[in-house]
């Protein structure tokens, strides 16, 4: 399944930064998103990935709790648990980050232009250290 989506929330978890053999950077974190209809509000759970100078301005700019929009592709990953039964983890492949100033306000600084994801051609989900 690979659809686009876009969703607001809070960070869960500050962004964790991890950088691969060939230098490439990628950054996780939790969001949270709240929906309210009528009395009632519902929260939604995403786990989000972002890789490239994306990623490596997300850790420097973001923490737990810090309002953003995400905008990105679904990734849907079964695996194996210890005991064997499988699962299944959904992941938004973020194309696009930026803060909510609806109760924040923030600086924005340019940053030189150069490489923002990974080199044409190349899937960061090859890369085999992360």
């Amino acid at each position: 399944m690979n659809s686009t989506v876009t969703v607001s929330g809070n960070l869960t978890r500050d962004p964790e930064l991890k950088f691969g053999d060939s230098g490439l950077a990628r950054v996780r974190f939790g969001l949270a998103s709240t929906r309210r209809v009528k009395e009632k509000e519902t929260t939604s759970f995403y786990d989000v990935i972002a890789f490239g100078k994306t990623a490596e301005n997300i850790h420097a700019s973001l923490s737990k709790g810090s309002g953003v929009l995400v905008s990105g592709r679904i990734e849907v990953k079964e695996f194996e648990r210890k005991d064997g039964t499988k699962g299944t983890a959904v992941e938004i492949v973020a194309e696009d980050v930026g803060a909510l100033l609806r109760f924040a306000s923030v600086n924005v600084q340019k940053n030189e232009r150069g490489a923002n994801s990974a080199p044409a051609g190349k899937d960061p989900w090859d890369e085999d250290d992360f």
